[in-house]
């Protein structure tokens, strides 16, 4: 890692998901995690990316007091059909009810991406869209979806990184690490931005 910035900035992700974290490390940069402190309810008439993007700020700002001087990453995912939210379902009835919902249907992951540097006071910020087409499923199929990749802390119940691949029609979208909750392509983008060079 090559770092241009005349001060070398720590990178901190303000995310409490295994599922980011290891995104993360996929690009073999040194960092630490934070868990924000952030109440994820929608407001009045706030769109899926206007939610999104509010969120992946907020998760971003929650962190500069302990960090004040430092690249923070804050990000936000919900999965959408026809402009209806699909949270993290939390049960298994509520995952079935989501997945049935699903079957046959367009998925739009929505994530929004904040780096936000505590040292500068500055944001980049950004939403990257990735969407799916679910096959048409029976509820066997969901049931032993479901039993496998127990998805319950995932929007839209699915994981696209486990056995939820084979739920799928078609993948639509530039960058398929949107999908996990944190788009790698436009963060190395952002990090560049910063000084910090992935490759």
């Amino acid at each position: 890692m090559t770092v241009s910035n005349s001060v070398k900035l720590p990178l901190v992700l303000a995310s409490t998901s295994q599922f980011r974290k290891s995104v993360l490390s996929r690009l073999h940069i040194p960092f630490t995690t934070y868990a924000p402190d952030v109440d994820e309810t929608p407001k009045a008439g706030e769109s899926p990316t206007e939610l999104v993007i509010r969120l992946a700020k907020l998760k971003a700002y929650s962190a500069c007091s302990t960090y004040p001087q430092a690249l923070i990453i804050g990000s936000d995912e919900i999965a959408v059909i026809d402009n209806t939210i699909l949270g993290k379902p939390g049960t298994h009835e509520q995952a079935i009810k989501q997945l049935t919902q699903a079957s046959g249907r367009q998925v739009d992951f929505i994530t929004g991406l904040c780096v936000y540097n505590s040292y500068t006071n500055q944001a980049q910020v950004d939403v990257v869209i990735f969407s799916v087409v679910f096959r048409t499923l029976t509820l066997v199929q969901i049931e032993n979806y479901l039993s496998v990749d127990k998805p319950y802390n995932c929007a839209g119940s699915f994981k696209s990184e486990g056995l939820g691949i084979a739920l799928l029609e078609q993948m639509n979208g530039t960058d398929p690490t949107a999908i996990i909750g944190l788009p790698l392509i436009r963060l190395v983008r952002m990090l560049e931005a910063e000084g910090i060079m992935v490759i």
